[in-house]
């Protein structure tokens, strides 16, 4: 029977006791996974050694957590959590079970019935267990994060934890200004400190003593929050808030590398204003950047040279006389006004060089054509097609910019090789216009008089024959006069020609 004589623990089993022996001894890693509860059949069990079940387990689940106690090494703690909606029965026993299955360790505990929801008092129950071993050292102290129902402790200690190990650390009173004995309620950098002031120590003559510190009237103690190798991390932040000398400054451990507390020599460094002569959040004066790459597309800090090259006006300008030559990548972005007294050919830079979307601007103030060709693989494509020389006649203004593996050609330079203005410049051709307008000519060489002759358009007019107009050659005194019926056959593709006498007519018909 339950009494103020009962006493309650928790023990290793036979089997527990003898795999602990062989993970010391092998150094094989043991392993706690399951803690089951049990109600030993209503009776006040005794925890025995001999034991490789519970009396009567009526519930086994995986633990919650499992760690080191840290005030008793030679302690181990287990825990798991009981959820409001299982219950119905009394705890008087636990048992705790390692990744094999077997029943490791065992203990009692005071009755405790756990309740279900169903009941009225439905609640949450931690239950945990502390047991000794001769040795930590090969047990794994680890869980399934996946199985794992937090309680408010565990909760509130693990955001503490991470908390204590981010780079930006809780403001300090004061800072230290010299050397000074860590003990006692002391005046540092002019101000009386008092028990719990937070302190940084950065002028220690050893200077792995450097760090976070609360000050006490007895020895001081590291602050929680870097008092740990996994807290105290090169980048370290801290401000400071009071001080003759030093209120409102911000330092920086600057110490790089692994960092060992008590060991490691921490220095800090004053980085109020930053590591540029700042004396503001705003910039005063004339302040300048390092320029960033050609076509960089990062968060670097863009300078007015930057943003000129990239944005509004061109890069550059320049003249280029030369022939036979490929142009510079730093053409790329500019205006380069090709200005040889002849014919002049250029290649456009490697598209492998220049981002999608960079662009060279080509000029031709010359009377003289200029051939635009390529280098290596690259590719011209003013209407679609691909193109390895291009023309720019005079006073032609040309953009190329590199898309989908390709120069591609636009402005007015490209203009020839659009559908819209197709052309054929030979005797008999045509010229196509934006508007959908299309002239034709040619000529006929000695019609007989009076005949009618049928003339085939060089390309027929998609839409309407509008005019046809011819002249006869006309010679000195001979009084020649062409006539011409337009179009009487209705054709698109042809037209019908009479001179009264026999000699050349040349023709201009109009269409769309």
């Amino acid at each position: 029977m339950i009494d103020a004589n009962s006493q309650f623990f928790a023990i290793l089993t036979n089997v527990g006791m003898a795999k602990q022996a062989n993970a010391d001894a092998l150094g094989i890693p043991w392993k706690f996974t399951d803690m089951g509860v049990g109600d030993a059949n209503n009776t006040d069990p005794i925890p025995s050694a001999a034991q490789t079940r519970l009396i009567n387990e009526w519930r086994r689940r995986p633990l919650n957590q499992v760690w080191v106690d840290p005030v008793n090494p030679a302690v181990i703690i287990a825990e798991q959590i009981i959820p409001a909606d299982e219950g119905g029965h009394w705890i008087r026993e636990i048992g705790l079970y390692d990744a094999d299955g077997d029943l490791v360790a065992v203990a009692n505990c005071a009755p405790s019935f756990k309740p279900v929801l169903s009941q009225g008092s439905g609640r949450t129950q931690v239950v945990r267990m502390n047991f000794i071993v001769s040795s930590t050292g090969n047990i794994t102290l680890k869980i399934d994060p996946a199985v794992v129902l937090a309680t408010r402790e565990y909760v509130d200690q693990r955001i503490m934890e991470e908390l204590y190990k981010l780079d930006n650390k809780q403001s300090v009173r004061v800072a230290t200004t010299a050397n000074i004995a860590l003990a006692g309620l002391l005046t540092v950098d002019g101000i009386v400190l008092a028990a719990g002031d937070r302190v940084l120590v950065k002028n220690q003559n050893v200077a792995k003593d450097n760090g976070l510190y609360v000050a006490a009237a007895g020895v001081w103690k590291r602050t929680e929050d870097a008092d740990t190798n996994a807290e105290v991390t090169s980048a370290l932040l801290v401000s400071v808030e009071q001080g003759t000398t030093l209120a409102d400054t911000r330092w920086q451990l600057v110490t790089d590398g692994v960092i060992v507390l008590g060991t490691t020599a921490l220095t800090f460094q004053n980085v109020t204003q930053g590591f540029a002569a700042i004396n503001s959040p705003a910039f005063q004066g004339l302040p300048t950047a390092p320029l960033a790459p050609r076509f960089d597309s990062s968060q670097l800090l863009a300078t007015t040279e930057f943003v000129q090259k990239a944005l509004g006006s061109f890069a550059s300008g320049r003249d280029e006389a030369g022939t036979g030559l490929t142009l510079p990548l730093s053409d790329v972005g500019g205006f380069t006004s090709l200005m040889a007294g002849g014919a002049q050919t250029v290649a456009l830079p490697l598209l492998n060089l220049v981002p999608d979307g960079a662009a060279i601007i080509l000029h031709n103030p010359t009377g003289y054509n200029k051939s635009i060709t390529i280098n290596g693989g690259n590719r011209i494509s003013p209407d679609g097609q691909l193109y390895t020389v291009v023309n720019l006649s005079p006073g032609d203004t040309a953009h190329f910019t590199k898309q989908s593996g390709v120069w591609r050609m636009h402005g007015a330079g490209a203009l020839k090789y659009s559908a819209q203005f197709a052309a054929s410049l030979a005797s008999s051709g045509y010229q196509k216009l934006a508007s959908g307008l299309i002239i034709q000519w040619g000529s006929i060489s000695v019609v007989a008089s009076s005949s009618d002759q049928t003339i085939t358009l060089p390309i027929a007019f998609p839409g309407a024959f509008h005019s046809v107009v011819a002249t006869s050659d006309y010679t000195l005194t001979s009084g020649v006069v062409g006539t011409v019926s337009t179009n009487t056959n209705g054709s698109l593709a042809s037209f019908i020609i009479r001179c009264s006498q026999g000699t050349s007519t040349r023709w201009i018909a109009i269409g769309k």
